[in-house]
C-alpha cells in the first residue's frame, strides 16, 4: 500500500486506511519518528496528505467511528513534550485531551477512550467527539500492574465490553523498550480485561514469546 509507512488504522466503513510516514529513509525503532498523516483510498488507489502539514512525531494513530477525528500520541513535537491529541481528520485543528500518557484506542461507538497513563496502568474515560472541541472526562483506572510488569497496547473489543492489552516485564533489548514494534519482548503475553470493572482480567496467551499488539476479529452473529 505505501512505502515508509507505519501505524496504520482503518476508517470505520472500510473505505480507507490512514497511516503515518517515517521521517527518515533510514530504519529506526523509535515509534515517534514520523512526519505527516496520509490517507489511502481503497477504491481509487490514491494517497492524500492530511491538510495539516505540521503534524510530526505522532504514533499510535486511531480513527474515530464518525470519521471526524484522529487520536494519537505526540512525543517531542508540535510544541508538546508528550501528550494525547485529537486531530481534525479533514481540517487543521489539534486539541490536547489533557489525559497524559500514551497509545489511545477509541471504543467502537466513539464514546470512550482507553489508554496507558503510565507503564503500569490502563485507564478509560468518557469521550465526546460531537462538539467543536473534543473532550475526555470521568477518567478511571481499569487495570493496575505492579512493577516490573508493564501494560501496553490497549484494544477495545467490537462490543465495547472488554479491552485486550499486552503485559510483560520492562527488560530492554538493544537499548529499546520491549513494547516497541520489532523489539523482542520475552515474558510478554496478551490479556483481556472487563472494561466495566477494576482489575478483572485474564491472560489468554501463556508462552511469553513476544505476544504484543492484540487486535479483535468481529464474530459472526449466531443464528438459530
Amino acid at each position: 500500500v505505501a512505502q515508509r509507512a507505519c501505524w496504520p488504522c482503518w476508517k470505520a466503513d472500510g473505505s480507507a486506511i490512514a497511516y503515518l510516514k517515517s521521517e527518515s529513509a533510514e530504519f529506526t525503532y523509535r515509534d515517534y519518528a514520523t512526519k505527516g498523516i496520509f490517507i489511502y483510498d481503497l477504491k481509487t488507489g490514491r494517497h492524500r496528505e492530511h491538510p495539516n502539514k505540521e503534524l510530526h512525531h505522532l504514533y499510535n494513530l486511531c480513527w474515530s467511528p464518525d470519521g471526524r477525528w484522529f487520536l494519537a500520541t505526540v512525543h517531542a513535537g508540535m510544541g508538546y513534550r508528550h501528550a494525547m491529541l485529537a486531530i481534525e481528520a479533514d481540517g487543521t485543528n489539534v486539541h490536547d485531551l489533557g489525559l497524559g500518557g500514551c497509545r489511545p484506542d477509541i471504543r467502537p461507538d466513539g464514546k470512550k477512550v482507553a489508554w496507558g497513563p503510565s507503564d503500569w496502568k490502563m485507564s478509560v474515560a468518557d469521550l465526546d467527539l460531537t462538539g467543536a472541541e473534543p473532550r475526555a472526562t470521568n477518567r478511571r483506572d481499569v487495570v493496575t500492574s505492579p512493577k516490573p510488569m508493564m501494560i501496553y497496547h490497549m484494544e477495545w473489543s467490537p462490543d465495547g465490553k472488554y479491552i485486550a492489552f499486552s503485559r510483560g516485564p520492562g527488560t530492554k533489548r538493544l537499548g529499546q523498550h520491549p513494547a516497541i514494534i520489532g523489539i523482542r519482548a520475552e515474558g510478554w503475553d496478551i490479556c483481556v480485561a472487563d472494561a466495566s470493572a477494576m482489575n478483572q482480567w485474564t491472560r489468554i496467551t501463556t508462552s511469553g514469546h513476544s505476544n504484543k499488539e492484540p487486535d479483535w476479529v468481529p464474530g459472526r452473529e449466531e443464528r438459530p
